[in-house]
């Protein structure tokens, strides 16, 4: 019983690595962006093609980067999460 407790500490421990990364990982991107739009607007103004400026651009990739933190912790829960925690209630 105890490595069996040992075991699912370890792996809340590994759920929350993995969620305080991919949490990080998006306030960075999200702040990042915010901080341009408050002491950067010419920069994010400019245009890059007629119709589009690197401010729509850049807050287009902010909602594809959360898509993409967002599959990568999808994966993870899927790949590894949910086979050990599958294994932790068979025994």
């Amino acid at each position: 019983m105890d490595d069996r407790k040992k075991a699912l500490q370890s792996l809340a421990n590994a759920r929350w690595r993995v969620s305080l990364l991919l949490s990080g990982a998006m306030m960075v991107i999200y702040f990042g962006f915010i901080l341009l739009i408050a002491f950067n607007k010419p920069l994010l103004g400019s245009l890059i093609l007629p119709g589009l400026s690197l401010g729509i651009l850049l807050g287009a990739l902010v909602i594809v980067c959360a898509w993409i933190l967002i599959f990568l912790y999808v994966r993870w829960a899927n790949t590894k999460y949910d086979d050990r925690i599958a294994n932790l209630t068979r025994k």
